[in-house]
């Protein structure tokens, strides 16, 4: 299977599956001298983790990383102090399926002759045939996306370290828009949610918090771990909230489940969520994410442009559009609508609009980059769907009897986010490669 691999110079491959032995993300380019931790790597992928309420589906995969290659394992001279850092080699990190059990395979067994409507099992089967991984959907479920959000996490830890920061969160679902609010408050609340999701998590206080996962531990003694753990999974669960608990959160505009920052659009989106769920159907909507602080000139032309490279979000499962700044609604504006027009200010550049979502040309402009994924609903669905037996290729029926999630979108943001570090970070080590090699010529 090829198509598994993205980047120039910061270069990501992945490969796993839903039901396999687990996932894993291999990097190459990732520069040496930063301090890498499982545990950093882990507070990422416990946000678009399933099992953690009524938006997801609810198998409890714990996604716990462990960093295989790439960095020191001790100080390599004396006087040295480089254990735990990034040595230049390739970066490898597995996340362990803990989750599978026998009864849901026998599950995805009895209905694999007859495809999800939506979803890839048709095509998959006519692409491998019999071969294909097909319990749980394999590399072609939203399962694979932990790899992104695992790769995100170390590219989003160099692009802070260089000024860039990213964030993303609910804009719309179920057809309940947010209403706006500006990009500060919105970082800050996504921020806020994340060290909630953090402290409310039960695998978290388990493995980091009580220290069985620490800096240092070889393999095999964190796999030793990670069976055990396996054996507690149908019992970790996390503890409701209570009516103290979600007024504090209330307090600081936060939604306890859903990332928008906008908490009456937030209440609004759950409940319809809910509404469609409770029907047997599921929902979609919309997922925004933006960077701030990358430099101008960013982006190559022609065939990598910036906003070329961003569309490629496209391969985040269940994105069926993405839209860069005005995006589609650009078709309604004039000219000098559209037009972000420029002015000084304070000796800097400053521009009226941000229409072009901080790229023309293919390039960077120094505005806030801002994408919008559209994302379809959940495939899975409680209600009987005309589909086919692929195999005797006869009309047939499903119902669904799958675990689920009633919408994709309260867990594409943070897959959203690492995909736009993963783009961003490798366009700018091209560019820095570029502009200091032109230092030489420059007059």
């Amino acid at each position: 299977m090829i198509g598994c691999t993205y980047g120039s110079f910061f270069q990501v491959t992945v490969a796993g599956g839903s039901y396999q032995e687990g996932l894993v993300t291999h990097i190459q380019g990732v520069p040496s001298g930063i301090p890498v931790l499982e545990e950093e790597i882990y507070f990422d992928l416990l946000q678009r983790k399933p099992g953690q309420g009524e938006l997801s589906s609810p198998r409890r995969e714990p996604d716990i990383p462990v960093i295989y290659t790439g960095l020191n394992a001790a100080d390599t001279m004396t006087g040295f102090h480089n254990e735990g850092y990034t040595n230049g080699t390739p970066l490898t990190i597995l996340i362990p399926n803990l989750d599978r059990h026998f009864e849901h395979i026998e599950q995805y067994r009895a209905t694999n002759r007859t495809p999800r409507p939506g979803h890839a099992s048709y095509a998959s089967y006519q692409k491998y045939g019999q071969w294909d991984d097909s319990i749980g959907a394999g590399i072609f479920s939203g399962r694979y996306t932990a790899t992104i959000v695992a790769a995100g996490t170390v590219a989003k830890k160099i692009l802070l370290d260089h000024g860039v920061e990213i964030f993303a969160f609910v804009r719309e679902a179920a057809g309940v828009a947010m209403e706006d609010i500006d990009y500060d408050t919105i970082r800050d609340r996504v921020a806020a949610f994340k060290k909630v999701r953090r402290d409310m998590d039960p695998v978290y206080n388990l493995v980091y918090r009580e220290g069985r996962i620490t800096p240092g531990m070889r393999f095999v003694e964190k796999i030793s771990v990670l069976a055990e753990i396996e054996k507690m999974v149908p019992d970790i669960k996390r503890k409701p909230l209570t009516e103290k608990e979600t007024a504090a959160l209330a307090e600081q505009g936060l939604h306890p489940v859903l990332n928008c920052p906008h908490l009456e659009s937030a209440r609004s989106m759950y409940d319809k969520i809910i509404a469609v769920r409770d029907s047997g159907d599921s929902s979609g909507g919309i997922v925004e994410v933006v960077a701030r602080g990358v430099p101008a000139g960013i982006g190559e032309p022609v065939f990598s442009k910036l906003d070329g490279e961003l569309g490629r979000m496209m391969s985040i499962g269940t994105v069926k559009a993405v839209e860069i700044g005005a995006g589609v609604s650009v078709k309604n504006m004039t000219g000098s609508q559209s037009n972000d027009q420029m002015f000084m200010k304070n000796g800097k550049v400053s521009f009226s609009s941000n229409n072009s979502g901080g790229i023309t040309g293919g390039l960077s402009t120094g505005q806030d980059i801002v994408a919008r994924l559209a994302i379809k609903p959940t495939p899975t669905i409680a209600k009987p769907q005309k589909t086919i037996d692929k195999v005797a290729l006869s009309d047939a029926e499903l119902a669904a009897v799958t675990r689920r999630d009633p919408t994709i979108v309260s867990r594409v943001w943070p897959v959203a986010e690492a995909f736009m570090a993963i783009v961003i970070l490798d366009q700018m080590i091209i560019n820095i490669a570029h502009q200091e090699m032109r230092k030489k010529y420059d007059r």
